[in-house]
């Protein structure tokens, strides 16, 4: 059995020029993998499920289009390895997409703690989201930014329940002004499922 990453390191990344070679390739490979880590919640909502692949990509991006150089890796790494799952856990980075600013400006400043307020639910059980702690995404006056990371820490037990072919798992908030949920497509359950130990 194939062990999963849980961590990039600077061996890993590969040289600016090489990397331009392959981000046509690189790209077309992963809106495809990432087609099955996608999940809208709401109106609004979009949760992006990321695993080691998405982060190495992130990391080789942000890399190639800043030009940071060498001495930009461990920045771009110590940013994006914390959301690699580490065995038991699910991360998403959460996006509020709202096109219009003025509608956009006014949905955030209701959403204020929406990143305490994702959950799951699988086999009876509900997994409690729990917010990035790098900073706090919601503002004094209680806007919320439109990008969130959420972690999702499993028991054992739902692990297995997760796991399990054709399981019901819900994703949402339990949030007064945005109490969206949805029923993860097997598709994603399947993907989803290799980012465990």
């Amino acid at each position: 059995m194939e062990t999963v990453k849980r961590r990039i390191t600077p061996a890993e990344i590969i040289p600016r020029a090489e990397y331009g070679r392959q981000r046509a390739e690189l790209r077309r490979d992963m809106v495809a993998m990432k087609k099955s880590r996608r999940i809208d919640v709401g109106p609004f909502a979009t949760f992006y499920f990321e695993n080691y692949a998405t982060m190495w990509r992130q990391v080789h991006e942000m890399l190639f289009v800043e030009k940071g150089g060498p001495e930009q890796i461990a920045d771009e790494l110590a940013a994006y390895n914390p959301l690699i799952p580490q065995g038991s856990e699910l991360i998403a980075t959460v996006m509020f997409e709202i096109d219009d600013p003025v509608r956009r400006a006014r949905v955030l400043g209701r959403l204020g703690g929406i990143e305490s307020a994702a959950f799951m639910t699988v086999g009876g059980e509900t997994v409690k989201g729990i917010a990035e702690a790098d900073q706090d995404r919601t503002t004094e006056e209680g806007k919320v930014s439109s990008v969130q990371f959420v972690h999702f820490p499993f028991t054992a037990a739902q692990v297995a329940a997760f796991r399990q072919p054709g399981a019901q798992v819900v994703i949402g908030f339990n949030h007064a002004e945005y109490g969206h949920m949805a029923v993860m497509p097997e598709a994603s359950r399947q993907a989803l499922a290799q980012d465990f130990d």
